[in-house]
């Protein structure tokens, strides 16, 4: 099973490629699409889709798994990531592939086994579960591969759940 995490932003959307396999977990890619800061709403849309599009193209994931905003933000911070995550929805749509919504609550406890966790303690177990050596890291990448490994590991048990029905 292959999967793409992502960490919608404006700024910095992260994007982390996993891919289970024999029971191993394999990191296929990760990293950030930084649209140009001078450029308007509509161009960063535009950049942040084209990205999510080029990655999907590329990797070829089976599924895709979106971090869910978080609403203790501002109201214009809420609508443009509202804007930044309707970009990479119409993205996955175009593709036809199916897509998975994660809170950073679940996240942070599939990931850490705290619901509370800070970044740093997400991006350090990131690197653990992951065998990263990557100290230049970035915290949107880091949260992006975090929102892959939430949904292997809910995918995976569910799986072992249906099995185990049968």
């Amino acid at each position: 099973m292959r999967v793409l995490g992502i960490d919608p932003s404006s700024r910095a959307t992260g994007y982390g490629i996993l891919e289970l396999k024999e029971g191993r977990t394999l990191v296929l890619g990760y990293g950030t699409i930084k649209p140009r800061r001078q450029g308007t709403l509509q161009e960063k849309l535009l950049e942040i889709k084209g990205g999510i599009d080029r990655l999907i193209g590329a990797f070829e994931p089976g599924e895709i798994a979106v971090e869910n905003p978080f609403f203790g933000l501002n109201i214009k911070t809420a609508i443009t990531l509202g804007q930044v995550r309707g970009a990479v929805l119409v993205a996955v749509a175009e593709r036809g592939r199916p897509l998975y919504e994660y809170s950073p609550l679940e996240i942070k406890k599939a990931v850490t086994g705290y619901g509370r966790a800070d970044k740093h303690q997400v991006a350090t177990m990131v690197k653990a579960l992951l065998s990263l050596d990557d100290e230049a890291l970035e915290e949107d990448a880091s949260d992006a591969l975090a929102c892959a490994i939430c949904h292997l590991n809910t995918r995976s048990f569910q799986k072992n759940i249906e099995e185990s029905a049968r």
